[in-house]
Formats: C-alpha cells, sequence, structure tokens
C-alpha cells in the first residue's frame, strides 16, 4: 500500500501554498463539501499493513444528504445514509440493523469530528505543498498535535470543492498510522437519492434490528465525567440492545468526546467475568482499552494515543 500512496517526500515544497487565514473557516469549509458536494469514486483504506476498499457516493439534494458504500473486500456489507438515519445490510446473515448517527456526520468519515473554535488551541496548522491524488491536484496540510494527547492528521483537499481526497494519521515519530484515500474519484454527480432511499424501504427476506438510543447526562445514570484537556463532551445515548446484537440482552451507555477532529467513545455495562477480560489493543491509529471497574465493564476506543485512553479510563468514577 505505501507504494500505492504517495510519501511525504514526493510531496511539492511548503513554500508553494501558505496556511489559511482562518483556520476555522477552512475546516469548516472542509465540513460542508464532505456533506454538500456530490461524488462517487472507490476509497481504500490502509491499516496495519493491509489495505481494504469501498465504492462509495455522497449526493446532496434540496437540504437532505444520500450516502452509500459497498465494501469491496472481506464480508459483504453494504450502508446507507439518509440525513441521520444509517441502515447497515449484511446481505449473507440477511440482517439490517438501523441507527441514528450524530446530526452531520459523515460518512466515509474523511474529517472525523466537528471543527470548533478552540481547534487551533489543540493543533498547530502547517502547509505542506502541493501534489495528486486519484487524478486530481490537491493542497496539502498538516495539523500537528500541540500535546502527546492526539496524533497528527495530514490533509490532502481539492482546492476548488474543499473535498478531502486523502486523510493520514500519523505517530509521534511521523509513521503513517493509517490511511484512507480515494484512488479513484468523479465529482459533480448527477444526484441519485432512490439509490439509497429504494435499499432502505425494500427489505423484504431481512431481519430488521432498530436499537433503541435514549439521550441521557452521565450524572443522570450516576457517573462523574472525565476531564481530558481538549475533549468536550458531544453526546451521551443509553443504548438498549437485543440478542440479535452480540448474542445478550442489555443496556450499554454510550459516551462520544471531540477535540474539533478525533472521537473517543466510552461504553459502560454491567460487568459480567465469564464474558469480559482486561485488555489494550491497538490496529493503526485504533487503540481499546477496556477494563473492569467494580461491577461495571468500561471499554474507551477512539484514534488516539492509549495513554489518552487511560486519562479517560481514570477520570471515568461512579458517583456514591
Amino acid at each position: 500500500m505505501h507504494a500505492v500512496l504517495p510519501a511525504l517526500a514526493a510531496v511539492a515544497a511548503p513554500s508553494l501554498i501558505a496556511a489559511p487565514a482562518d483556520g476555522t473557516a477552512w475546516l469548516l469549509r472542509l465540513r460542508e463539501a464532505a456533506q454538500h458536494r456530490n461524488f462517487q469514486g472507490t476509497l481504500v483504506h490502509s491499516v496495519g499493513g493491509t489495505a481494504s476498499s469501498s465504492r462509495v457516493a455522497h449526493y446532496g439534494e434540496n437540504g437532505h444528504q444520500y450516502e452509500r458504500m459497498e465494501m469491496l473486500d472481506g464480508q459483504m456489507r453494504r450502508v446507507f445514509r439518509h440525513d441521520d438515519e444509517v441502515l447497515t445490510l449484511w446481505p449473507e446473515r440477511r440482517l439490517a440493523v438501523f441507527e441514528q448517527r450524530e446530526p452531520g456526520a459523515a460518512m466515509p468519515v474523511l474529517l472525523r469530528a466537528r471543527p470548533d473554535e478552540q481547534v487551533f488551541e489543540r493543533y498547530e496548522l502547517r502547509p505542506q505543498g502541493t501534489d495528486r491524488i486519484a487524478g486530481h491536484e490537491a493542497q496539502v496540510f498538516l495539523l500537528h498535535p500541540r500535546d502527546g494527547l492526539r496524533f497528527a492528521q495530514r490533509l490532502w483537499m481539492e482546492p476548488h470543492t474543499a473535498l478531502l481526497l486523502r486523510v493520514d494519521l500519523l505517530a509521534a515519530d511521523g509513521r503513517v498510522l493509517e490511511s484512507a484515500a480515494f484512488s479513484e474519484l468523479t465529482l459533480g454527480v448527477r444526484p441519485q437519492p432512490e439509490t439509497v432511499l429504494r435499499p432502505m424501504r425494500k427489505l423484504d427476506g431481512y431481519r430488521v434490528l432498530r436499537p433503541v438510543q435514549l439521550r441521557t447526562r452521565l450524572d443522570t445514570e450516576g457517573w462523574s465525567a472525565p476531564e481530558v484537556p481538549g475533549f468536550e463532551l458531544l453526546s451521551c445515548f443509553k443504548r438498549v440492545l437485543d440478542e440479535g446484537e452480540g448474542g445478550r440482552n442489555g443496556e450499554t451507555l454510550q459516551v462520544v468526546y471531540a477535540d474539533g477532529l478525533t472521537h473517543v467513545s466510552l461504553f459502560i455495562e454491567p460487568y459480567r467475568g465469564e464474558h469480559h477480560r482486561p485488555m489494550q489493543t491497538a490496529i493503526g491509529a485504533t487503540h481499546t482499552l477496556m477494563q473492569r471497574q467494580g461491577s461495571w465493564w468500561v471499554t474507551a476506543v477512539g484514534e488516539v494515543p492509549m495513554a489518552t485512553l487511560q486519562k479517560f479510563a481514570a477520570g471515568l468514577a461512579r458517583r456514591p
């Protein structure tokens, strides 16, 4: 995959472009492009020395968003999104799962969170020159973290539409931990909302699951919120599972934090010794921490260093 995706050394001299005068407005422009531009293509995701690809399409029409994604490798899976309703189809299992996403969430997620006015208190924006991705000219920028709690992100932006063409997540030593890039992309395609709406309506022969998500608060559920510098609480839901999800019934509390560029998710559920084992894992930029806290089981996951997840887990406490 490294032979396919150009190295940073191939990028032109940084002096060819300058940093935007208003970095927050620039990031918002990237997000607007991901939400409202019409495009279709093939997205390649490279992590841990392996690559997977998906066929994606996005349409914005009359204030609505329509997206579809088909995984081209591994188990067949198709994802459709109409505004904030997402349907995942598993054809081989004849399973259809509906979920509600955070308003404005993008898929495919090249820009991983909502930019906010404090994002440049956490990251420094550095121009990196120009390049070409999937036949399109691109301006390249580096968002370098100001502390060790987050990874650097290198962004390739098509200058006319502001659509992101590639995103790399970088370790502190500059290694590429994870990369998502278009290998083929057509801009300005004709909107085809029915190619999204039709599969979301026609589910004959599928077992349909609609997990219940109830908005709540950490303190209401009996927890003290962790405080990690630069991360703000984005959402808190109580997710009611049925036996179709993970093979058991029960409730899981899901809490999402964001720093303007990336997310950390916390999952809290009752501890069950026969199923739960403490663990720390890393796959590319995605780290996962699982541990017991009294009679509860906490899972922290995000595209951040393990030390960041440890801070989240240490700051999460059951209130008396």
